[in-house]
């Protein structure tokens, strides 16, 4: 689908993984290890400035490379509520207190995308982030417990993962699906179309 140029995905995320591949999209993974710094701003500039990061991060090692043409995708999701970020909780104790502020209650999902393009005239750096209101069903702390014990909200923003057991407890989403789960797959496809990348 792209014009013959590598693609390489700077997340290890499976679920981002699989969203590209849903794409047609060919690609190598290159997670970058660049360390993850939250500035204080909106959560929409919040997220982009992190997935920013990310794809520099890989853009500036291929480049030491020498590497040809290529382009370079980095994302990263984060989960606001009541003027909080929520990232990924750093134990469980952390992923209970997050599931249940979130019970009952509406919250955003913020995916920020960046895409670099390496090409014969040089850099392109597109970014931008989507927004999705998810609404829970009221949740017991049996409830909770139990989808700790999957291990499912361990590596997630908000301590959950839409696609998996926690699907149940969906009451509604106002906006796009995939960015929930990780990557707004349409709006990523569309701004490579306006790069002329695909």
């Amino acid at each position: 689908m792209i014009n013959k140029i590598p693609v390489i995905l700077a997340s290890a995320s499976p679920r981002r993984k699989e969203l590209l591949e849903q794409a047609g999209i060919s690609f190598t993974i290159m997670p970058s290890s660049a360390e993850e710094k939250p500035i204080e701003d909106t959560p929409n500039v919040i997220a982009e400035n992190l997935a920013f990061t990310k794809a520099n991060d890989i853009y500036q090692q291929l480049k030491k490379e020498k590497k040809d043409n290529f382009i370079v995708i980095g994302a990263d999701t984060i989960v606001h509520y009541n003027n909080d970020i929520l990232g990924k909780p750093e134990d469980e104790q952390e992923a209970y207190d997050m599931l249940s502020m979130l019970s009952d209650r509406t919250h955003q999902v913020y995916t920020g995308v960046c895409i670099i393009y390496k090409g014969e005239s040089g850099k392109q750096v597109e970014i931008f982030s989507e927004r999705t209101n998810v609404t829970f069903y009221p949740i017991t702390s049996y409830e909770i417990k139990n989808y700790i014990e999957t291990g499912d909200p361990l590596d997630k923003a908000g301590s959950y993962g839409i696609q998996g057991p926690f699907a149940i407890h969906i009451r509604e989403i106002k906006g796009d699906y995939n960015n929930v789960v990780g990557l707004p797959i349409a709006k990523l496809y569309q701004t490579l179309k306006s790069m002329n990348l695909v």
